[in-house]
């Protein structure tokens, strides 16, 4: 395979890269640019524990390929927060308790940073709905749809 040239802007910083054309963005960002929020769990795009906005939408870091996502605005876990404070969804899962092992958080809050942008009045079943396709073994969800709710009432700002 040989190396393309792409342009990503990746937490508001734009990035010149030479990838293979066969390169996911989930390895250009862990790898090449040592971005490890996002985590390669099923590698199939089923459990979401790689999951990044494309221009504020989430996507499957490891179903998409970066030379795809040339001139595209990336937000990883590492772009969310701004300088020391946390973003409200990251403050609101913290307070909520809403994180365990931690591997399916990054996924689970750049899905609901989207939702709640799409969505800001969302309900308890809207909120369900949004996190579907982000999968987590450790809890049963209810302390992460209380983190994301408490973003959508003002609870967390």
């Amino acid at each position: 395979m040989s190396d393309i040239a792409v342009t990503l802007k990746v937490n508001g910083r734009d990035r010149a890269l030479h990838v293979p054309s066969d390169e996911t963005l989930l390895e250009t960002l862990r790898v090449r640019l040592g971005l490890t929020g996002a985590k390669r769990g099923c590698n199939q795009g089923v459990c979401g524990a790689c999951t990044v906005l494309i221009e504020g939408q989430p996507v499957r870091g490891c179903l998409s390929l970066s030379a795809n996502c040339d001139g595209s605005a990336v937000t990883t876990i590492e772009g969310l927060a701004k300088g020391q404070a946390l973003a409200p969804i990251q403050k609101a899962f913290a307070e909520a308790g809403a994180v365990q092992c931690g591997f399916c958080s990054s996924g689970m809050m750049l899905a609901a940073t989207a939702l709640v942008a799409e969505c800001p009045n969302a309900t308890v079943d809207e909120i369900r709905a949004g996190l579907a396709g982000n999968l987590c073994r450790c809890s049963g969800y209810r302390k992460t749809v209380e983190a994301v709710l408490s973003v959508v009432t003002g609870g967390t700002r």
